[in-house]
């Protein structure tokens, strides 16, 4: 992998991100079967986060509780349900294909930097870890590794009450847009 294009894209994630999410604001068509599909799936992605973000102190310990015993990338896993899930409810094959090229070209490149950094900074431990936890995509199988249980007080320090405010906003807004086309 080109370390340039991985700092690169750590970089811009967030404001490329936004751009996108801009173009969702304006090229979404929701129905009411799509609205409601697609935030269910992207429901599953917040809570999936949200339990993520509770088993995780970040440069402290490595995850291998809760969700990160089936997958080392449990937040980025959600992030894939939470955008996948508001494509759908979008209405737009046109909107999905940018959110998998965006997610493809950004945040692979991120999870191998991370997963870089994970093994100098816990070495063997990360080692064995990552041969037993897929990067990405669960196989159904739980590793068995001992880690943090869920504590609200990390879900609070981790901020994802942000993405929870982030798709109540999100679904407000696609029933408004399909309430007033």
């Amino acid at each position: 992998m080109d370390k340039g294009y991985a700092a690169w894209a750590a970089r811009w994630r967030v404001p490329l991100g936004f751009a996108l999410g801009v173009a969702y604001l304006v090229f979404a068509q929701p129905s009411l079967r799509l609205l409601i599909a697609g935030a269910a799936i992207a429901l599953c992605g917040l809570l999936l986060r949200a339990f993520a973000a509770g088993c995780l102190e970040k440069n402290r310990n490595l995850a291998m509780g809760g969700p990160y015993a089936y997958t080392r990338n449990p937040l980025y896993l959600g992030s894939f349900l939470m955008g996948k899930g508001f494509a759908i409810a979008g209405g737009s094959w046109v909107l999905g294909l940018a959110f998998l090229g965006f997610f493809v070209l950004v945040y692979w490149p991120v999870m191998r930097r991370e997963e870089e950094y994970l093994r100098q900074q816990f070495g063997e431990v990360y080692g064995r870890y990552a041969a037993a936890v897929p990067l990405l995509l669960p196989t159904g199988r739980r590793a068995p590794l001992a880690g943090e249980p869920f504590r609200w007080e990390l879900y609070r320090k981790n901020r994802e009450y942000e993405a929870a405010a982030g798709y109540v906003v999100a679904v407000v807004f696609l029933i408004l847009k399909m309430l007033l086309r």
